[in-house]
């Protein structure tokens, strides 16, 4: 470590700030580090993480906190940080051509480009010796063969151009019937894992946008194997060491194929999801288990990562005291002498034995799903059992506090706000609760208060009362949907209106012209190329979701252009999805919407909020709910107030049947008409 700072020093990121001591002379990324490139004719280092990377902590500790490595790269380099949750454009740019170079990708990303910005060699993780070997090369063949380094990247640029056309120009004509769909799900059935849910490999990432969408397709299709297997993967994940069993939360993947071996970094993006999927799940399933995890979860982002102005923290570490899981895992030694009499019964609600050992005599707590055969063994009743899990995990609790937390990344991202925001409406909708209700209105709030530009745009990044970074496309994307939903749980016409002028702005700022697909950056963007998100992966795609959102505006204003709009961006996909279903189903549930019925639901009346709950909780995927307490303009609830009376409208392509007066006809009325 330096005892003088780097450039890094003045930058908010969480993450550069880790790297602001370190001997190698980093830049932010600027327009001022691209111009020192080139006026210096130096090859620039593009070395992408986030804060919660453990491999990029292992990488910074190895070389670039090693004065030999940094003085190399001083002398050689223009070397640029970038926090790839913040400039998410560009690791997207350079993830591609690393991709192209070497056939996979990860973090740390190192990208390696020319003065101008175009790749010319990149990979992953590098150990010392591997690095500096790297440098070394990388140096002379530029100083040497500067010709030959310059084509290659002339090359690699026209490739990852001709990449970027051939996603952005497929046949547009492309559709899929009901009978192609149920083929794409028994393609995908092939690699479920039977025995532990999700796919059969490791390691294993809890993809929420897939079994959400795997919820629906089951629920809409009546397809009782694939319900199952979202069922048992949900339980095998809430079961697992994946899961904090004594804080709520989700780590971000499993190495295992048992969701046993967590990577303990734990994110915002993956646990927001996650909430909407468990309620979800509870509401088709009465599994209240599923009910339990999504309220433990809501309870940790509320006591862990809210800030005091509505906005919601990013990450914790996988890292804490220099150790991979040292927050979160337990010995023996210290569970018995803290649990005492109720050690051995602890140790079977939560596997300390050889199911959940780990390593160097620490323990993952694992939850034995087993509740009833345990109390029975014990001689206890299962309130008896449940009072003392209750009482031991209090205690754990309380010592935990006590630990050394891992790194908090406290920057507040848009598009992560948003996922959360949903999530809050979800709890809201699943149980009524009041606090889910104002916590979704003031994420919401701080958004629409903080994030806004004047002119009509919004920010990425805020920290500390300042914001940064255009937004890209997911975070316009993931705050219309969530406007959709603060609607919904508010019947306040402002929200939707406002999602109306952000979809305005997007199509405008964000618009292809020679594709139906929205690029990832801005028209302000000051990159090489301007690329564009399609596949879904942890996160779905910003482009499925503004396709998702578009025919939901579509069907709430009346707006066929707009959903004519959603279908040609579908079409656009169907090939890729139906070579690789999982990596396009955000796509297929706009596709599930399309192949079989979908309805609008108003809701208008005094009692509102009483109702949309009740309709919520029956578990209706194939709709949008449009709510009013009195007369509105809005055209699903226009004209549709009667004094006195709560009416339910059930409609699909804008034509009603006769209202209903009670929540619970609701769904039998949707079943008749798919019938």
């Amino acid at each position: 470590m330096s005892e003088i700072p780097n450039s890094l020093i003045h930058e908010s990121s969480p993450y550069l700030l880790q790297h602001a001591y370190n001997p190698v002379h980093w830049l932010p990324y600027s327009e001022k580090a691209l111009a020192k490139a080139k006026f210096e004719n130096k090859l620039i280092l593009f070395s992408i993480g986030y804060s919660a990377c453990h491999w990029c902590h292992v990488m910074e500790k190895e070389s670039f906190e090693d004065r030999e490595i940094a003085d190399i790269m001083n002398a050689n380099f223009v070397c640029i940080k970038v926090d790839r949750e913040e400039r998410s454009d560009i690791d997207m740019l350079y993830m591609g051509a690393v991709q192209l170079m070497t056939g996979h990708g990860g973090w740390p990303l190192n990208c390696f480009t020319l003065p101008n910005g175009k790749p010319v060699y990149g990979g992953t993780y590098f150990n010392k010796k591997e690095w500096k070997n790297i440098l070394m090369q990388l140096e002379q063949v530029y100083r040497k063969e500067a010709s030959k380094m310059e084509e290659y990247a002339e090359k690699l640029s026209a490739g990852m151009k001709q990449a970027e056309l051939l996603n952005t120009s497929k046949n547009e004509n492309v559709v899929l019937s009901r009978e192609e769909l149920n083929a794409l799900i028994r393609k995908w059935q092939s690699g479920f894992d039977l025995e532990y849910g999700g796919d059969n490999r490791a390691p294993k990432f809890p993809m929420p946008g897939n079994y959400q969408f795997l919820l629906n397709y089951a629920i809409i299709t009546k397809n009782d194997e694939v319900l199952k297997h979202v069922k048992q993967t949900l339980q095998h994940m809430s079961d697992g060491g994946i899961y904090d069993q004594l804080r709520g939360g989700f780590a971000r993947y499993s190495v295992d194929k048992y969701w046993k071996v967590p990577h303990f970094e734990k994110m915002l993006y993956d646990n927001a999801q996650l909430i909407s999927l468990y309620l979800e799940a509870y509401c088709q399933t009465g599994n209240e288990q599923f009910k339990n995890v999504a309220e433990q979860t809501l309870l940790f982002i509320e006591d862990e990562w809210m800030g005091k102005e509505g906005c919601v923290y990013s990450a914790y570490d996988a890292d804490s005291e220099g150790e991979e899981g040292k927050y979160y895992v337990w010995t023996k030694e210290e569970l018995k002498q803290h649990l005492k009499d109720d050690f051995d019964l602890f140790a079977e609600l939560y596997s300390v034995n050889e199911v959940g050992y780990w390593e160097d005599g620490n323990y993952i707590l694992m939850r034995n799903p087993k509740r009833n055969e345990l109390a029975l063994k014990h001689g206890i009743s299962i309130d008896e059992l449940i009072q003392i899990d209750n009482r031991c995990r209090g205690i754990l609790l309380v010592l935990a506090q006590k630990r050394p937390k891992p790194l908090l990344d406290d920057k507040t991202i848009t598009a992560w706000n948003a996922l959360a925001c949903s999530a809050f409406c979800k709890a809201f909708l699943m149980s009524g609760k009041e606090k889910y209700k104002k916590t979704a209105i003031d994420i919401i709030s701080f958004i629409l208060k903080q994030m806004y530009r004047e002119d009509g745009g919004l920010w990425r990044i805020y920290k500390n009362g300042n914001c940064k970074v255009n937004a890209m496309l997911d975070d316009y994307a993931f705050v219309i949907s969530a406007l959709m939903d603060v609607y919904v749980i508010s019947s306040n016409r402002d929200y939707l209106i406002k999602a109306e002028q952000l979809v305005s702005f997007t199509l405008k700022e964000f618009n292809n012209p020679e594709s139906s697909l929205l690029f990832y950056a801005d028209s302000k963007g000051d990159l090489m190329l301007r690329t564009t998100e399609i596949s879904d992966n942890v996160i779905p795609s910003s482009n499925s979701q503004m396709a998702l959102n578009l025919f939901k505006m579509g069907k709430y204003f009346g707006i066929s252009v707009y959903i004519e709009r959603a279908n040609s961006m579908l079409a656009h996909v169907m090939e890729e999805a139906k070579r690789y279903p999982p990596g396009y189903s955000n796509w297929l549930q706009l596709a599930l919407f399309e192949l079989y019925p979908f309805f609008e639901i108003a809701i208008v009346g005094k009692h509102v909020d009483e109702m949309i709950q009740e309709v919520s909780k029956q578990g209706i995927t194939n709709a949008i709910l449009a709510t009013a307490r009195g007369e509105e303009s809005l055209p699903l609830v226009k004209n549709r107030y009667v004094s006195g009376k709560t009416l339910i409208y059930v409609c699909k392509n804008n034509t009603c049947d006769l209202p209903l007066e009670k929540a619970t006809d609701v769904k039998k009325r949707i079943e008749d008409h798919i019938k």
